[in-house]
């Protein structure tokens, strides 16, 4: 891109009223000659932030940041030079002169303020037809059925297009713009005969604007059944590139770069429901990954004394988390601090936010987790607890997301433990990698994996109880659910106490996996001998020391000294009762 001539920088300079610029950041107070306020660059109650309208300069005795109204909107607005140049010249209504550059270079550039015209000028109109016409009713009373003001409707321009088919061609043709225009600026399409069509009819329109407010494309939701896709976004084109694209971005920047964080949400309601709730450093991503260009724009935040925060408010569903985690290792490239906000299942912010207010999210961001965390608590959340091919697969992911984070960081630690708590397992087979897979000899069977270790316990009580006629069925009756680590254990234990004579009797159709279970316990009780009564309190005392480790797990995760030390007791008074079975049955 050509520079701006010295001249055009010069006139720029001089254009400028520099209270007013300033002024639209933080409150100035006249003092002699110059202006005072608080400073927009750091927290302060006392103002010590100067502003020379004169000299047009800036300066704060607070933070040591000073300098130019160039310098002033590159800090705010997070643009480097030659845009903030360009943003001043706009606001101020100074005519831009550039060196000598390449003619195609100069009809690109006129044909894309062209374009910038019409799709401004479009978004004027639909923004108007929403707010007047007697078709967009039903599109009115749908913007107020989700709680949003007439008020943030017009400042992010939300609109409506006619459902004609012709509309926006006619009153574009009529301020001068040719047909090519309308299909370059992604406003009309042509069909299979040739004809030109109107692209969007029918639909609410969300604006589509670069971080200085220019009308790049829309979003287009429709109203009406059969009319096609529910959203329908501008085609790419040379203006309009979705991976780049956050909605909202204009009007979020400025709040983002006062509090050093964004937060992402999917849809454009979030973003107007959140703003108008008083959270105004939402945008979305419309649906999409975080892409390396949305990240880069998100980075401007970051400053030298702050580390840019992204908070993400998205669907995470199983689909969704491996391009998660790639935006994680990218934003950490940018040096951008990214972290989950929790949503309940099926609600989106607008949702949360109607139904319980703007605290409620509020807290949730404050909850907010790091990335690395929010992925392995997911894996084991979903896991299968109930067979040990699940235990394993949940192991394999969990590791393999615990082995990125840093050696001896408490977040580390955390993760390791809560895998190891919420798998059963020892610490161990979470902090090792794992094992490469290897034939066994043919004299040996195959190795336990670390998912029938943590179940094998459970399931020899269940086949040793039912194999011992009367005395077994009062040992199996004797465990707490809590010395069970599944679900499925313990209704299989329930099921087998309710039928201890006829195991295979009344087993669940819909639930063919418990009824695997019962069934091989009760083939395997058929081929074990009757167990005598130390071997089965040796049992229980097996399934309480696995209850305790658990818990003792759990208390180290949560920090809970005082717990710890009592169940680190418990767990001795255990293991003294083995030890003593174990003597009577020497």
């Amino acid at each position: 891109m050509a520079l701006f001539t010295k001249d055009t920088i010069d006139r720029v300079r001089e254009a400028v009223d520099m209270v007013h610029l300033v002024g639209q950041k933080t409150d100035l107070r006249r003092v002699g000659t110059r202006w005072t306020g608080l400073c927009p660059f750091h927290d302060e109650r006392t103002p010590s932030f100067s502003v020379n309208p004169e000299e047009k300069l800036y300066y704060c005795f607070g933070c040591g940041e000073g300098g130019d109204a160039f310098k002033f909107v590159q800090q705010t607005e997070a643009l480097d030079f030659q845009e903030a140049v360009e943003l001043l010249a706009e606001r101020f209504n100074v005519r831009v002169e550039r060196e000598a550059d390449d003619p195609r270079a100069e009809e690109r550039r006129r044909r894309r303020e062209r374009l910038h015209a019409l799709l401004e000028r479009a978004s004027r109109f639909y923004s108007t037809y929403l707010r007047e016409s007697a078709e967009a009713a039903p599109a009115r009373e749908y913007l107020a059925s989700r709680a949003l003001s007439e008020e943030v409707l017009a400042e992010f321009r939300v609109g409506y297009s006619p459902s004609a088919w012709d509309r926006m061609i006619m009153g574009a043709r009529q301020n001068g713009f040719s047909e090519e225009e309308l299909v370059a600026a992604g406003l009309a399409q042509r069909g299979r005969g040739g004809g030109l069509y109107d692209r969007f009819r029918g639909r609410i329109m969300f604006p589509l604007a670069d971080s200085r407010g220019k009308v790049l494309g829309f979003g287009a939701r429709q109203m009406g059944e059969n009319r096609g896709p529910k959203y329908l976004n501008t085609s790419e084109n040379d203006l309009y590139h979705k991976g780049r694209q956050l909605f909202g971005i204009d009007i979020a920047r400025r709040e983002a770069m006062r509090t050093a964080r964004f937060v992402v949400v999917e849809g454009y309601t979030d973003v107007l429901a959140l703003h108008q709730a008083g959270i105004r450093e939402a945008v979305a991503i419309m649906g999409t990954a975080l892409t390396q260009e949305q990240l880069a724009e998100l980075a401007k935040v970051g400053d030298g004394n702050r580390r840019g925060r992204v908070y993400l408010a998205l669907d995470a569903d199983r689909a969704g988390r491996d391009a998660m985690l790639r935006a994680s290792r990218l934003a950490e490239d940018r040096g951008i601090d990214l972290r989950v906000v929790e949503m309940p299942e099926g609600t989106d912010p607008a949702d949360l936010v109607a139904r319980e207010g703007p605290d409620a999210f509020i807290e949730r961001i404050e909850r907010a987790v790091p990335m690395i965390e929010f992925q392995v608590r997911r894996v084991l959340a979903d896991a299968d607890l109930d067979t040990p091919a699940g235990r394993d697969l949940a192991l394999e992911e969990a590791r393999k997301l615990i082995s990125v984070v840093p050696e001896r960081t408490a977040t580390r630690d955390a993760l390791v433990r809560e895998a190891a708590d919420r798998l059963d397992v020892p610490v161990d087979y979470v902090l090792a990698p794992a094992p490469a897979p290897r034939a066994p000899a043919p004299s040996q069977s195959a190795p336990s994996s670390a998912g029938e270790l943590s179940l094998r316990t459970e399931r020899e009580f269940l086949t040793r109880s039912l194999s011992s006629g009367e005395l077994g069925r009062q040992y199996l009756a004797r465990p707490e659910d809590e010395q069970f680590s599944s679900d499925q254990m313990r209704r299989a234990r329930a099921h087998l106490v309710a039928h201890f004579e006829d195991p295979l009797a009344a087993l669940p159709e819909d639930d063919p996996a418990l009824a695997a279970l019962v069934t091989d316990v009760a083939v395997a009780a058929l081929e074990r001998p009757p167990s005598e009564d130390l071997i089965l309190r040796m049992s229980i005392l097996q399934l309480e020391q696995r209850r305790i480790e658990r818990e003792i797990r759990r208390a180290s995760q949560d920090g809970d000294h005082a717990r710890k030390s009592l169940l680190a007791a418990a767990e001795q008074k255990v293991r003294d009762e083995m030890g003593t079975v174990m003597g009577q049955t020497a």
